[in-house]
């Protein structure tokens, strides 16, 4: 995934992660349209790297973004709301990466990963990070710190391994 070195703040990091993973998401589809030779391995990869961005994202979102904004605003629902699509997300991915061969299931959960992400950067825009940035008791120039050091941390591992 890109730097996300110019994010102000812990949202602006997030929505830099929200907006590379929707470009990958829209590189997919084109692949899923192509009849060049190699766009199967390409499909696959690219599902991979998706699944692995997400991965990342999603649990740095649920270590340090969402207790402290759970903590910090009244709706606490919102928070609620954003761990539950957290985790049929993490059900799709998980499914995506047990499949072998990219074919038409294949491309039909990452089209549904991509939509069901659309919906949950859309709430998170809109409403999380509007009342994250409301919230007095909230350093989300910090927090961004935080998340940054945690994610290269999170890719470091995850590229060691493989």
């Amino acid at each position: 995934m890109p730097s996300t070195r110019g994010a102000k703040d812990a949202c602006d990091l997030l929505d830099a992660d929200h907006k590379a993973v929707r470009k990958m998401f829209k590189e997919y589809e084109e692949l899923t349209e192509s009849k060049a030779r190699g766009a199967t391995q390409k499909k696959k990869e690219l599902a991979q790297q998706i699944c692995h961005e997400l991965t990342v994202h999603a649990q740095i979102e649920e270590e340090i973004f969402y207790p402290a904004v759970r903590e910090a605003i009244k709706e606490k629902d919102l928070i609620a709301e954003a761990a539950v699509e957290h985790q049929v997300a993490k059900e799709l991915i998980a499914q995506i990466q047990g499949l072998g061969e990219p074919d038409d299931m294949f491309d039909a959960k990452v089209k549904v990963l991509g939509e069901y992400i659309e919906h949950h950067i859309k709430e998170e825009r809109n409403e999380v990070f509007v009342k994250a940035r409301a919230a007095r008791k909230l350093d989300l120039v910090a927090m961004r710190d935080e998340l940054e050091a945690r994610k290269e941390e999170l890719m470091a591992e995850t590229h060691s391994m493989t």
